[in-house]
């Protein structure tokens, strides 16, 4: 069995007939995919996103705005505590810092968020769930500035080298790979991959975005979390049931999740 550390629900379109998003998880199920996590990028859709999942006791649900949401409702410390009490929300995020497209005040303004993200995940002492990208030094300033490490959290869809590594891993985090890790030109990550150790690694999709290979150029989707696996059990020169046992005893530690429930 396997767990989709990361996805998003409510922004895949369902080409599975009339069964929607139940048909979606019949197929994930088929693959041994059991759990998943839909992650929220915007508060304005969240009620939205409860609601659709609400029927799915195997979808895990988190509350947050992701950094290159500029155009919605800003997140403040008190609406992301209120709904990151909901008995089915297991972590505050996506959150972090995206400078690939950033300004100067798009990147203040990220900074901003980043920082309120991580002080409701420690008033509700949940994990954060990180997005960086170009935007190293700062993620990891504000990380230590605002005291992360006492919650923890995950750094998702990792494409950054062994040096980062090493010092989110010393921060407490997990890190999470997705289907990036399949592709043959990104050496840096797969030199990540076979020196993590087991205990922090997490698998993820992002669907509907990164499709792994063999499917490149679909919408990608839970199912497809298995891929992402086997790879890493290639890489690292596991099996895919001993990748598959570690990911999922890590994701039920970091979230708090029955293991007996995911496995």
């Amino acid at each position: 069995m396997l767990v989709d550390s990361h996805c998003h629900l409510d922004r895949i379109k369902f080409a599975y007939g009339s069964g929607g998003i139940a048909a979606m998880l019949d197929v994930a199920a088929a693959n041994s995919v059991t759990r998943m996590l839909s992650v929220a990028t915007d508060l304005e859709h969240w009620a939205s996103l409860a609601s659709m999942t609400e029927p799915y006791p195997q979808v895990a649900l988190s509350v947050g705005v992701h950094p290159n949401e500029d155009s919605v409702r800003a997140p403040t410390v008190a609406s992301l505590v209120a709904l990151g009490r909901e008995q089915r929300v297991v972590a505050i995020g996506e959150t972090g810092l995206d400078y690939y497209y950033g300004s100067g005040s798009s990147m203040q303004r990220q900074e901003i968020w980043f920082r309120i993200h991580i002080a409701a995940a420690r008033e509700l002492g949940k994990p954060l769930i990180v997005h960086t990208r170009n935007a190293r030094t700062d993620t990891l300033r504000i990380l230590r500035d605002e005291g992360a490490a006492e919650i923890g959290g995950v750094i998702h869809c990792f494409t950054e080298d062994w040096e980062m590594a090493t010092q989110l891993l010393a921060l407490g985090f997990y890190i999470s790979f997705s289907g990036i890790v399949t592709f043959k030109n990104v050496k840096q990550i797969h030199d990540v991959v076979r020196q993590m150790p087991a205990e922090r690694i997490l698998v993820e999709t992002d669907s509907p975005y990164l499709t792994p290979i063999p499917h490149r150029g679909k919408p990608n989707n839970p199912a497809w979390v298995r891929y992402i696996a086997d790879y890493i059990a290639n890489l690292r020169g596991e099996s895919l049931d001993q990748v598959a046992n570690f990911t999922n005893a890590n994701y039920s530690r970091l979230f708090s999740l029955p293991l007996e429930e995911i496995m």
